[in-house]
């Protein structure tokens, strides 16, 4: 059963790149007590994601803080070495890349995709979603090949 709109977000283990190494951080460290945009791709470097679910993001990172949010949160089933390598590649010094690359966080929300078909094996659904201290105030997930509801233009709108 996929997460919606209203839960709680599961604990789950992710990690980030804090000086040079890979960082434990938890569900709590991420959006406990705060007001966070999160986005997920399929995969890091991926067409569609590297593109345009990415940089919309960095682009309108500014806007979205403004209407609110603390925190901008990019999440993949990738190691935290990949996501710090793409993040810096695309400018998103001020969004959290953050890797998955167990995919806890993403089976535990009920989000993930078989991506064997292109090598990729398990990863995450693209979507986005606002989380105020925890709980998912809103979520869009995409269907399979589009890219509409998880903009960075739609979560301007949904705040």
């Amino acid at each position: 059963m996929a997460i919606k709109e209203g839960d709680k977000l599961p604990e789950a283990n992710m990690h980030m790149m804090k000086d040079g190494r890979p960082t434990k951080v938890t569900t709590d460290d991420l959006f406990k007590g705060k007001k966070v945009v999160v986005f997920a791709v399929p995969g890091a470097y991926t067409p569609t994601c590297s593109q345009a679910h990415l940089p919309g993001f960095v682009v309108n990172a500014d806007k979205l803080k403004e209407k609110g949010a603390d925190s901008i949160v990019c999440l993949s089933v990738n190691d935290a070495f990949v996501m710090d390598s793409w993040g810096k590649e695309k400018n998103a010094e001020q969004l959290l890349m953050v890797g998955d690359g167990n995919g806890e966080f993403t089976r535990k929300l009920g989000l993930e995709m078989d991506g064997s078909g292109f090598g990729l094996g398990t990863r995450s659904q693209r979507y986005a979603m606002v989380v105020e201290d925890g709980v998912v105030k809103k979520l869009a997930v995409e269907e399979p090949g589009k890219f509409e509801v998880s903009t960075a233009e739609a979560m301007l709108d949904a705040l």
